[in-house]
């Protein structure tokens, strides 16, 4: 296994996500013989990190570790959880939930954060987030008569959080922005693979948390398995190339590259899953150039990209003032795939800065070193944003 140091311990650069523990059928409960032999093997053969969070499996995943890692040292292994800011509101002097945790009995940021180590029966989280800092959720977690990271802040303070950081789903921007507003945060947790680099702007996302001089952990490596299942014609040019390697091993390798990575959380649902990334993980074996620029070849075919660069000469002629790169970035998004992570930044917008406010002029198109031809793709971004509002 490959350690990486942080402050006072060494982490496993593989760590076990908690998210897809195996279930009973389709939609049932966490299968706990399954569930429970992935981390044994896991903790026994070298992972030290281990990630869950208050939502995770209905609630269960917390206390499925609580039941399963204490019967190891606690010094051997260290549990990461989240604060669920970004499904939380305060209205009428009182908490309550929203989105997938809407119609849950409120809970005060303090009840969640005791019932979290009740539940992972611990008396302090290794590590403990802010969950999803994102551009809806930037008004609950900045409220400073709520005092949500102040609470978070002050339990540090005593001993119950050792290291304090975010997860987030937000564009770079927000991200940037977050850091800058408040001191405090050893690491941030972002979306991070070889296809979001060019889809979600993953790479920004990276060099932000760069350049604020904190290390990165990673979630969706592998996009919630899709980077292990390639196209037939993809996943050929992979095999040719180290017709040894599984797919998957391609998207590790290339996070092996960054430097800035700490840890990189993959959701084990089986076995098999486990042993394959294990011994992607038993030596430092990253990308070559030439494998990068493959990797990189094989997600611009996948993601069929409009070619922005971000130089951003379209902006300055743009008369309704649109940031059109980042129009053009969350366009590429919506086409490949669902756009649910995308909504936090689109429910953040107003009218006059989404691609309804086009006027189809052309001066973009007639500014642009790519020839790309913006407003038709602005009218069918607005087009397709139609179809999911109602």
């Amino acid at each position: 296994m490959i350690y990486k140091p942080f402050k006072e311990w060494n982490l496993s650069l593989l760590g076990m996500g908690a998210m897809r523990l195996p279930i009973v059928g389709e939609n049932g409960p966490i299968d706990e013989a399954k569930a429970r032999e992935i981390i044994e093997y896991a903790f026994e053969h070298g992972v030290n990190y281990f990630d869950t969070a208050f939502r995770y499996h209905g609630g269960e995943s917390e206390r499925f570790l609580g039941n399963v890692l204490p019967q190891f040292p606690r010094e051997k292994w260290h549990i990461a959880s989240k604060m669920p800011g970004h499904m939380m509101a305060y209205k009428d002097g009182r908490y309550e939930f929203t989105g997938l945790l809407a119609g849950r009995a409120g809970m005060t940021p303090r009840e969640i954060f005791q019932q979290q180590l009740e539940k992972c029966r611990v008396d302090y989280f290794d590590f403990y987030l802010l969950h999803n800092v994102c551009e809806t959720a930037w008004d609950f977690y900045t409220d400073e008569n709520l005092g949500v990271v102040e609470y978070l802040l002050s339990e540090k303070r005593a001993g119950r959080i050792r290291h304090l950081g975010l997860s987030a789903h937000g564009r770079a921007e927000t991200i940037d922005r977050f850091l800058d507003w408040k001191d405090g945060f050893e690491f941030v947790q972002i979306q991070l693979n070889y296809l979001d680099w060019l889809l979600q702007d993953a790479g920004s996302k990276y060099e932000v948390v760069v350049k604020h001089g904190l290390p990165v952990i990673v979630m969706e490596p592998v996009r919630g398995g899709r980077l292990a299942n390639l196209p037939e014609r993809a996943a050929a040019r992979l095999k040719q190339a180290r017709p040894e390697d599984s797919i998957a091993s391609w998207a590790f390798r290339f996070l092996q590259k960054l430097p800035g990575v700490q840890v990189v959380l993959s959701g084990m649902t089986t076995l098999d899953q486990l042993k394959d990334n294990l011994n992607t993980f038993e030596v430092s074996d990253p990308l070559t150039d030439d494998e990068m620029a493959l990797i990189r070849d094989i997600a611009r075919g996948m993601a069929e990209l409009v070619p922005c660069t971000g130089c951003r000469y379209c902006c300055d002629d743009c008369p309704q003032g649109l940031d059109i790169p980042k129009l053009l970035s969350m366009y590429n998004e919506i086409r490949f795939d669902s756009p649910s992570l995308m909504r936090f930044a689109l429910d953040a917008m107003g009218e006059d800065e989404l691609p309804g406010a086009c006027l189809g002029c052309g001066a973009c198109s007639r500014a642009c070193p790519q020839g790309i031809g913006v407003p038709g793709a602005m009218k069918e971004f607005a087009a397709a944003l139609a179809k999911l509002r109602p």
